[in-house]
């Protein structure tokens, strides 16, 4: 792996450690993390009350590169994994969701919520 890759990656992993601080904080419960299935991966899988959420992170290095991070066809593999694992994780009458938290240093996550719902 280069050492381009690998700073990355690293960087990927601790913003999903961020983003799952940050979901804890707010009252969420982290049920698995970078979740794999044959349709791709979830980063975070958390569920608070009868929501169940499929979360997507995305760490750029500026907040002005965080604007363009997250595209359709991304959330699309996004929840098409959520779609390949809710089963794992949703109970009936949950509702599902795939939301977003954006993260750059030096600034708080931005998340956006109800990204795309499985099934859309």
């Amino acid at each position: 792996m280069s050492r381009k890759r690998t700073k990355a990656e690293r960087n990927g992993r601790r913003g999903e450690m961020l983003a799952a601080l940050f979901l804890m904080m707010k009252g969420w419960r982290i049920l698995g993390r970078r979740v794999r299935s044959m349709r791709g991966e979830v980063d975070i899988v958390a569920r608070r009350g009868k929501t169940l959420c499929f979360v997507e992170v995305k760490w750029r290095a500026t907040r002005e590169e965080l604007d363009t991070a997250i595209t359709v066809p991304r959330l699309r593999r996004v929840a098409a994994a959520a779609e390949a694992i809710a089963h794992r994780y949703a109970r009936p009458g949950d509702n599902q969701r795939v939301d977003v938290i954006l993260i750059a240093p030096r600034s708080w996550p931005r998340r956006v919520e109800n990204a795309w719902q499985p099934g859309s």
